[in-house]
């Protein structure tokens, strides 16, 4: 089976669509920096904090507050909030506790962050959206295109295929989280997912 390439899929849409509104849902300001830099001069940005998942309040709002912090020195996008609702993806989580990394339970997390985003895009009049969520080596970048395309379809707004891990677009998220000292978690967000616990410890995220 030939692999999708949606980096080229991206560039293709931007060519194609460049000043409109884009919705980008970000799971932090380190992953969110590579994909800003890419969208900035193409879209009039907006960043969306939907993130459920980070199970630990604390934690929730030191990422946020990075992710804050990046777009007041940047200037790169403006900031929709939105409620911290954990609880949300408890339920979503629901009989896949125990699920590896990288599975159904992630599956699932993904779907709902960007069916969040989807709805918050339509609600707001933007024309695209998408998520910095593939620029991590740990994420599934098909699966994240397969479920935004549909929600897309779902809610009348147009997903931007992507692969912002391409071209180098992990390692340039490293340099500029450096650049700007942003804080760099070592585990998704779930308790599930928590590093901290476990003898062993991955790549930052």
């Amino acid at each position: 089976m030939k692999k999708v390439d949606f980096n080229r899929q991206m560039k293709e849409q931007i060519a194609a669509r460049r000043g409109e509104k884009l919705l980008l849902h970000s799971c932090c300001g380190p992953c969110s920096s590579r994909c800003l830099e890419a969208l900035k001069d193409s879209f009039s940005v907006t960043v969306y904090y939907y993130n459920p998942n980070i199970t630990d309040p604390a934690e929730y709002a030191k990422r946020k507050g990075e992710q804050l912090r990046f777009l007041r020195e940047t200037g790169w996008a403006d900031f929709l909030d939105c409620a911290y609702a954990p609880e949300a993806f408890f339920a979503a989580a629901a009989g896949l506790e125990g699920e590896k990394e990288g599975g159904a339970r992630c599956y699932r997390c993904y779907a709902l962050r960007l069916e969040a985003t989807a709805r918050a895009a339509a609600e707001n009049s933007f024309s695209l959206f998408c998520s910095t969520l593939s620029v991590s080596p740990h994420k599934n970048a098909a699966w994240l295109n397969e479920l935004g395309a549909a929600l897309g379809e779902k809610y009348g707004v147009q997903w931007l295929y992507n692969d912002f891990k391409k071209e180098n677009g992990y390692l340039r998220s490293l340099q500029l989280s450096n650049e700007h000292g942003l804080y760099r978690q070592n585990y998704c967000g779930c308790i599930y997912s928590d590093w901290r616990k476990k003898e062993k410890t991955p790549p930052k995220e």
